[in-house]
């Protein structure tokens, strides 16, 4: 079901203040700037070896990472773990009583088909399942 870690999710207030420790202090390419405007966000995405650090800047107060910054502040928000299926991993999951966020693969950053697991049934972390765009 899992084929590895797909990206770590990380809250930041501003991607303009961060993407320089990450490129300039760490070193870590920049892949790209691209804003969903379904889940309220403007990524930008570094790679690390064969994982993904996405930074995930809110559009507005009403988006999901703006609700968490409010109460968590900065920081790690959810770790992504790539599957061939995503539609039939959530289901495995639900299957084995894990409580969904989706119950229907929606599109995400890259055009990756993505699910998420309630952090309720995670031990409170949220997780993300990703099926990687197939190039055509």
């Amino acid at each position: 079901m899992i084929k590895g870690i797909s990206h770590i999710g990380i809250a930041v207030r501003s991607l303009d203040e961060q993407i320089p420790y990450y490129k300039d202090v760490l070193g870590l390419p920049l892949l790209g700037i691209e804003t969903v405007q379904d889940q309220g966000v403007k990524v930008a995405m570094f790679q690390v070896g064969d994982t993904r650090i996405e930074l995930l800047e809110p559009l507005s107060e009403e988006s999901p990472i703006a609700k968490f910054l409010e109460k968590r502040g900065e920081g790690f928000h959810h770790i992504a773990y790539g599957v061939d299926n995503c539609e039939s991993a959530l289901k495995t999951a639900e299957e084995k009583g894990i409580r969904l966020i989706d119950h229907k693969p929606r599109l995400g950053a890259g055009g990756h088909l993505i699910g998420f697991l309630h952090p309720k049934s995670t031990y409170g972390i949220l997780t993300e399942l990703t099926q990687e765009h197939e190039e055509s």
